[in-house]
C-alpha cells in the first residue's frame, strides 16, 4: 500500500508563526513604553524622583529608545533578519535603555527597576533556558553595576545595593521561570502539531480506504441525514454526488424504507434490495454507532451480484472437482472402447456396412476424449503467470500465426487499434487460448471479409484495456445469447460446449472479464476487458 506523505497544514504554520507573533507583541510593548516615557517627559508628568537636571536625559533616552524600536519593528515586519538575531539585538537595547532610566530616576528606588524585570521575562519567553540565563545575568549585572556606580559617585544610600541585589534575584528567577514555562509550552505545541499531522494523515488514509471500497458505506446522523457516502454507495444508489445534509429519503427512498423496517424489527434481512434507477440489487445491513455527540447509523451495502457470483464460483469449483474425478474415471474405459474400435476397423473380415458403425465409434470417442480433456483442464486450475506487455504487437503476431495455421488469405483477419501503446497484464499462454477459441468460433460463422475483426481500445473513465472480437455472422437468438457461457451449451451438433466457458474462466483467473457485447443480425461481438495494467503496482 502506498504510504501517504505528511503534509504541512494550518497547525504547522501556526506553530512556526507563533515566535514571530510574540516578538511583534513584545516590540509593540517597547514602542508603548518608549512613547509613554517621551510623552511624560515633554508634558512634565515624570515622577518627582527624577531630578530636573535629568529630565532632558530621560527625553533623549525615550526618543532614541522609540527610534530603535521602530527600526526593530521594520526589520521584524520585512523579515530582513533572522529571529535569533532580532531577539539578541532587543535584549541589550532594553537593558541599556531601562538602566539609563533607572539612573536618571535616582536608582532602584525610583520605580523604574520593575521595567527591567518585565523586559527580562519577555526576552526569556522567546529563548531557551541557556540563553535565558545569559539574558537574566546581563540584566542583573547591569542593575548591580548601576547601583554600585551610584553608591560610589552619586552618594546613593548603602541600603540601595541590597534593594538592587533583591531586584536582581527577582529578575533572574522570573527570567528562568519564564524560560522554563515557555519551553514547556513550545514542546506541548510541537507535540500537538505532530499529533495533528498524524491524525490528518490517518483521516486521509481512512478516507482513501473507504472511498475505494467495493462495498457501499453510508453514515447517517441522528436526524437521518447523510454524513458520509463513498463512491460505491453513490453508484449503488444511482447518485452522482452526496449533497451536504441530504436526507436518507432524498438519497434513496428504498433505503429509507429498509431502515424503518430495521428499526421496527431490529434485524438485518439478507434479502437483496433494489436501489437506484438502474435496478441494482444490493444486500443492506444497518448498525448503530454510539458517539459522544449523539448516535449515528452505519449503512453497509454489498452488491448482490458479486455475492451471487462468489456463490456460483464456489458451486462451480465443487462441480469442477466432481466432474474432473468422473472424467478421470471415464477416460480409461473410453480409451479401451476407442482402441477396440480401431482394431475392429483394421479387420479384413469386417463387412462394408459395419465400417460406418466403426467410424461413428471413432468419431464420438474422439469427441468424448475432447470433453474429458477440457473437464480435466478446468479441474486442474493451472495458476496464472501474468506478464505486462504491449497488446497490439502481441496481437499482430497472434493473427499471423492463426492465419498461417488455418490457411487464411490476407484481409481475412483485421486488427484495429485506437491507441498503439496500450499495455495489458495477463498470462500470455492463457490469452492465446482465449483468443484462439474466440477466433475459431467467429471464423465458423462469418460470411464476408474481414471474417474476424479485433478492435483494441480503452474503457472510458477507468482506462482499462478492451479487446473486441467481431464476426460477420447472423448473430444468435436472445435465448442462446443468455446461455452462451454455460458449460456444455453448444449451438453445433459436434461441439463440446466448453470452449467459451473455459475462456471466461481463464479471463477471470487473470482479473479480466469476457462478455457477449452484441449478438445482432450483423454478427456477434465478444468483449475482453483486461485488468488495469497498474492494478498490481497500486496494490503493492
Amino acid at each position: 500500500m502506498t504510504r501517504l506523505p505528511a503534509e504541512a497544514g494550518p497547525l504547522d504554520e501556526e506553530v512556526t508563526q507563533k515566535p514571530w507573533r510574540a516578538l511583534r507583541y513584545f516590540n509593540v510593548y517597547r514602542l508603548l513604553l518608549a512613547g509613554t516615557c517621551g510623552a511624560l517627559t515633554w508634558s512634565g508628568g515624570l515622577p518627582p524622583q527624577v531630578l530636573p537636571s535629568d529630565v532632558p536625559l530621560v527625553g533623549w533616552i525615550a526618543t532614541l529608545y522609540f527610534g530603535a524600536a521602530v527600526v526593530l519593528a521594520l526589520l521584524e515586519w520585512r523579515r530582513w533578519a533572522g529571529f535569533s538575531l532580532l531577539r539578541n539585538l532587543q535584549v541589550p537595547l532594553d537593558v541599556l535603555a531601562i538602566t539609563l532610566l533607572i539612573h536618571a530616576s535616582g536608582g532602584v528606588s525610583g520605580g523604574f527597576g520593575i521595567l527591567l524585570v518585565v523586559a527580562t521575562v519577555g526576552a526569556c519567553l522567546l529563548a531557551g533556558r541557556r540563553v535565558a540565563v545569559a539574558y537574566a545575568s546581563l540584566a542583573t549585572l547591569a542593575l548591580l553595576a548601576q547601583t554600585l556606580y551610584g553608591i560610589v559617585r552619586l552618594d546613593y544610600a548603602t541600603a540601595s545595593y541590597a534593594q538592587a541585589a533583591l531586584l536582581g534575584v527577582i529578575c533572574f528567577a522570573a527570567g528562568l521561570l519564564a524560560a522554563w514555562l515557555a519551553e514547556q509550552a513550545r514542546n506541548s505545541a510541537a507535540l500537538a502539531a505532530a499529533r495533528a499531522v498524524e491524525l490528518r494523515n490517518l483521516a486521509q488514509l481512512n478516507e482513501y480506504i473507504v472511498q475505494r471500497m467495493q462495498s457501499g458505506i453510508v453514515v447517517l446522523d441522528d436526524k437521518l441525514c447523510v454524513v458520509l457516502a463513498n463512491e460505491a454507495a453513490l453508484r449503488m444508489a444511482g447518485q452522482h454526488i452526496a449533497l451536504p445534509g441530504c436526507s436518507l429519503v432524498a438519497f434513496s427512498e428504498p433505503l429509507s424504507i429498509a431502515w424503518l423496517a430495521w428499526v421496527q424489527r431490529a434485524e438485518n434481512p439478507r434479502t437483496p434490495l433494489t436501489l437506484g434507477p438502474e435496478g441494482m440489487e444490493v444486500i443492506v445491513s444497518f448498525a448503530r454507532l454510539e458517539r459522544v455527540d449523539g448516535g449515528s447509523t452505519l449503512v453497509f451495502m454489498q452488491d448482490a451480484a458479486e455475492t451471487h457470483q462468489r456463490v456460483q464460483q464456489i458451486k462451480l469449483a465443487s462441480l469442477g472437482r466432481l466432474t474432473a474425478s468422473i472424467a478421470h474415471e471415464i477416460r480409461n474405459p473410453l480409451g479401451a472402447i476407442s482402441h477396440a474400435g480401431q482394431l475392429l476397423g483394421e479387420s479384413a473380415a469386417l463387412p462394408a456396412e459395419d465400417r460406418r458403425l466403426v467410424q461413428i465409434i471413432a468419431q464420438h470417442s474422439a469427441r468424448m476424449n475432447d470433453i474429458v480433456s477440457n473437464v480435466l483442464m478446468i479441474g486442474r486450475r493451472v495458476s496464472t503467470v501474468t506478464e505486462r506487455f504491449a497488446l497490439v504487437p502481441w496481437l499482430e503476431a497472434f493473427l499471423a500465426e492463426f492465419a498461417e495455421r488455418r490457411g487464411l488469405d490476407a484481409g481475412a483477419l483485421a486488427c484495429v487499434s485506437k491507441e498503439a501503446d496500450i499495455v495489458v497484464q495477463m498470462d500470455k499462454s492463457q490469452l492465446h487460448q482465449v483468443l484462439w477459441n474466440l477466433a475459431e468460433n467467429a471464423l465458423r460463422y462469418s460470411r464476408y471479409l474481414p471474417l474476424v475483426q479485433f478492435l483494441v481500445s480503452r474503457q472510458p473513465g477507468s482506462g482499462r484495456p478492451l479487446l473486441d472480437v467481431c464476426d460477420t455472422g447472423v448473430g444468435m437468438p436472445p435465448a442462446d445469447a443468455g446461455q452462451v457461457f454455460e458449460p456444455f451449451f453448444t449451438g453445433l451438433g459436434g461441439g463440446t460446449g466448453l470452449g467459451l466457458y473455459i475462456a471466461r474462466e481463464l479471463c477471470e483467473s487473470n482479473q479480466a472479464t469476457l462478455t457477449l457485447l452484441s449478438a445482432g443480425s450483423q454478427g456477434c461481438i465478444f468483449r475482453l476487458c483486461f485488468a488495469h495494467p497498474d492494478a498490481l503496482v497500486l496494490m503493492s
